[in-house]
């Protein structure tokens, strides 16, 4: 093998300070020693591995970049995304996981929720204690989440939702949903514990994607809820819409990993596999998907590191995570492809990493908000013309 058989071609290494290395080092070691012996079994059997849970929470894996106020690790933003890339690197349902947790349903109740709310459910949430679920997408409101159907009303002291959301992750197993729903037309966040009459989770089956992750419906009927479950900062479609840029910056940095692990699977499987008495990464047509996936892989981290500045520095627009999200995760999938193409029939073998993200990134490449609605997000950007009209 070459000098740069590694996907740091660019030397990026040297972009991150001696904390971001660290952080991502130490993920990293998780995710060899802890994720990549079971992922396999799990996606196999559509398992999620819950015992992970609480290891994520110790190593400071959940809410990573919320403050230490409320028991969460106070990680910068690029810190921040070397995790999630770190994690997706081993699998995109434990990078789901941790994306929910922090993204969707963390960030909504740091952001938006009462000060008791926030004591409450933040420090259990980081700690892997509690398990939370973000539910905004609904059977015919994916695309248009302001369109939903679920509705709060006032009964009395308490609030009463009905409704159903779709596709949500973590719902199944969740302790807590982070429900969207429109109290007199005006959409509103809520909190639904688990257990609460009237709300039941059933687990979406024969998935061929994300298969080691809990994907769940969600179902309000006549569900009443205390008052104090409102979240009050929540006001409009913009709240759950600051929720989703949060997790579209974190895919922005897990599609790399993915991305990474199939390179690597590829690199090493055309340096060991011989045909017609020499090794396949000799030929022509194998090096230039390698270095195709190489340049893309480049192109991708140079993308996501300059995205976490902009948002270290308060400088983040919306439409830019969302072209970081577009391209690195279409990138991942391309990648994901070639990498197959590269080790032949053993390329949907469950004994290479390959399959497994490129039936993962399918469904990346969908969520919290789809390739095309990320392109009219940064073309009504750059136009000053709205599509979505």
């Amino acid at each position: 093998m070459g000098e740069f058989t590694g996907v740091d071609f660019y030397r990026v290494d040297d972009l991150l300070t001696r904390e971001e290395r660290l952080v991502r080092d130490t993920v990293r070691s998780f995710v060899e020693d802890r994720v990549i012996p079971v992922i396999d079994h799990h996606f196999e059997n559509a398992t999620f591995p819950r015992d992970l849970v609480p290891e994520m929470g110790s190593l400071g894996l959940l809410g990573a970049n919320l403050p230490e106020e409320y028991g969460c690790p106070g990680l910068a933003d690029v810190g921040y995304g070397l995790v999630m890339q770190e994690l997706e690197r081993g699998d995109s349902a434990l990078r789901s996981f941790a994306s929910v947790q922090g993204a969707l349903v963390m960030y909504p109740v740091f952001t938006f929720g009462s000060e008791a709310q926030k004591r409450r459910w933040l420090p259990a949430l980081a700690k892997g204690e509690a398990i939370g679920c973000f539910g905004l997408t609904e059977p015919d409101h994916g695309s248009n989440p302001g369109g939903m159907l679920t509705r709060a009303v006032k009964d009395g002291s308490r609030w009463v939702l009905n409704g159903t959301k779709s596709w949500i992750t973590n719902g199944t197993i969740a302790d807590v949903a982070v429900v969207w729903a429109k109290l007199d037309g005006v959409v509103r966040g809520f909190l639904v514990e688990r257990g609460t009459p009237g709300f039941s989770a059933p687990e979406i089956q024969h998935k061929m994607s994300l298969r080691a992750s809990v994907t769940s419906q969600l179902v309000f009927e006549e569900c009443s809820i205390p008052e104090e479950n409102l979240l009050p900062g929540a006001q409009g479609l913009k709240s759950p819409l600051m929720c989703l840029n949060q997790a579209r910056y974190g895919i922005a940095w897990g599609a790399l990993g993915a991305a990474m692990a199939c390179y690597h699977a590829a690199l090493e499987y055309a340096g060991a596999r011989k045909q017609f008495d020499r090794p396949i990464a000799g030929f022509q047509l194998v090096q230039e998907k390698l270095v195709y996936m190489l340049t893309e892989i480049t192109k991708g981290q140079l993308l996501a590191l300059q995205l976490g500045r902009l948002k270290e520095a308060g400088k983040l627009h919306f439409a830019q995570t969302s072209l970081a999200k577009r391209n690195n995760v279409a990138m991942a999938l391309e990648c994901a492809r070639r990498a197959r193409d590269i080790l032949g029939a053993n390329g949907i073998s469950l004994e290479f990493p390959v399959i497994r993200h490129m039936c993962n990134l399918e469904s990346v490449k969908t969520y919290e908000g789809t390739h095309d609605i990320q392109t009219l997000i940064v073309g009504g950007h750059i136009t000053g013309l709205d599509a979505f009209v």
